[in-house]
């Protein structure tokens, strides 16, 4: 390497531990949410206090990985040993962060290693620069954390905190279609069929790439019609909520309280039953975990009436699914009355009168994401659970994927989703190799969340298994 190229190379580097200091510095945020928000507290106030000695913590002790080493894990005021968790978390965020800052913005798109294109994992609108698509990419970091967070929550409680699938959801619909209505406004009325379009450095012409297209994959002659399922499918949710208010519909799982109640006191009186009965030197009864959230999760896939319960959901579920179809019929009748009629399109069908605002449709694409990514797995939730008698999946999980198709859209949602069954098998597999115990109710949410960040860093192999397997002359070119 010449010094040249080693001066070229700072402004990358600086750019890369600036991202690598800012993921750090998330992590400690997530280890913050990972602790309180199980206990139902505040994450803002109080300030961060020494669970041991209360001692409120300075700065000195906040410094995200560098603080728990220079303490060498201990405690600076009562000498208690603190968590390698805090360090490790910080640590796997702001990696994570470096490394998708690394290969979307700065390796060469033909960089090879071991013969895949390492540059290819780059969805193709991180060409245009940091500067001019950090939206995107900010939205990407939020689901990173989320993700982190959910992860480690699921994994203690088996239960998966909203806040952190809708903050995510909310991130991309604000930060895609913000985005989106700046370049329209900043760049002219620009159709949502070219949607990639920026204007080249030398100011003379146009470059053109996917940008958006991930939004809504479909052909320009059905445009219309996918917004408005989108758009008629997300009004079909307050709709959804309208009814459950009124009464017309229950919130299913309603009387598992009361069941779970009676279900440990029935317990209870087994076991009080075995000790007074059992001989002197017989084993004693299993020790009670219903503290243990893995056990209480053991409890909950007991509930008897799972089957009933997935008939009020599929309630639930029916304005949103009429809203999609509807919502699609809609759009067309009305684009057609304000704009005139379809035309004959060159490549057959009917091409509409007027194209949408690029705006529109990242608005509907991101819905769309959101309907698809978390209404595949509310499919997979209702049918195992009518197929088998037992809850198939939690509702966190549901929401866990519909936030990641908000933020990165529904092909990588469902391809997410898919290929979380694929971790779960390798876990079942390794887990006992390295001495772990498997437990009987593993939640599945962390299993969609490693997933998901997979898919993301195995695009170029996803790109190739898919194009086998459709038969494709070369590797997919997936959005």
């Amino acid at each position: 390497m010449t010094r040249a190229d080693f001066v070229l190379m700072l402004p990358a580097v600086a750019q890369t531990l600036f991202v690598f200091a800012l993921g750090a510095s998330m992590g400690s945020l997530v280890n913050v949410l990972v602790y309180r928000i199980p206990r139902g507290m505040s994450v803002v106030t109080p300030p961060s206090r020494c669970p041991a000695c209360n001692t409120r913590l300075t700065w000195r002790e906040n410094i995200p990985i560098l603080g728990w080493l220079i303490l060498r894990g201990r405690c600076r005021f009562c000498r208690t040993k603190i968590s390698p968790e805090y360090p490790i978390v910080e640590a796997v965020v702001a990696t994570l962060f470096a490394l998708f800052f690394l290969l979307w913005y700065v390796a060469d798109p033909h960089t090879e290693i071991l013969g895949l294109r390492v540059g290819a994992v780059a969805p193709g609108w991180t060409a245009n620069g940091i500067a001019r698509t950090w939206p995107a990419f900010v939205a990407l970091l939020v689901l990173i954390v989320c993700l982190v967070a959910m992860t480690i929550i699921d994994a203690r409680t088996c239960t998966i905190p909203l806040v952190l699938a809708w903050t995510p959801a909310a991130a991309g619909l604000l930060l895609h279609t913000a985005h989106a209505a700046w370049f329209q406004y900043a760049h002219g009325s620009l159709s949502a069929i070219h949607p990639g379009l920026w204007l080249a450095d030398d100011g003379t012409r146009w470059v053109s790439d996917k940008g958006w297209l991930w939004t809504i994959p479909i052909p320009p002659q059905q445009q219309w019609g996918w917004i408005g399922a989108a758009l008629g499918g997300v009004l079909g949710i307050p709709v959804s909520l309208a009814l459950q208010k009124l009464g017309l519909i229950r919130r299913s799982f309603a009387d598992y309280d009361e069941w779970e109640k009676k279900a440990l006191q029935e317990e209870a009186e087994h076991a009080d039953a075995h000790t007074e009965a059992g001989p002197a030197d017989a084993d004693p009864p299993p020790p009670d975990d219903t503290d243990d959230p893995h056990g209480a999760a053991q409890l909950w896939i007991q509930y008897p009436h799972a089957r009933r319960e997935m008939l009020i959901e599929s309630a639930f579920v029916a304005p949103i699914v009429l809203g999609m179809i509807g919502g699609g019929r809609v759009a067309r009748v009305l684009v057609s009355h304000f704009a005139g009629p379809w035309q004959p399109a060159a490549g057959g069908g009917f091409a509409p009168p007027v194209d949408a605002p690029l705006w529109l449709t990242v608005l509907a694409g991101v819905c769309l994401g959101y309907l698809i990514g978390g209404g595949v797995v509310w499919a997979v939730r209702i049918l195992g659970s009518l197929a088998f008698g037992k809850e198939a999946m939690g509702m966190g999980d549901v929401h866990l994927m519909a936030a990641v198709g908000a933020s990165l859209g529904w092909i990588d949602a469902v391809l997410g989703f898919f290929g979380a069954a694929f971790v779960a098998l390798a876990w079942a597999v390794v887990s006992p190799l390295l001495g772990g115990r498997i437990r009987r109710a593993m939640p599945f949410g962390p299993f969609l969340a490693i997933a998901t960040v997979l898919v993301l860093l195995c695009r170029p192999l996803l790109e190739i298994a898919l194009g086998r397997m459709f038969g494709s002359a070369g590797p997919l070119d997936l959005p």
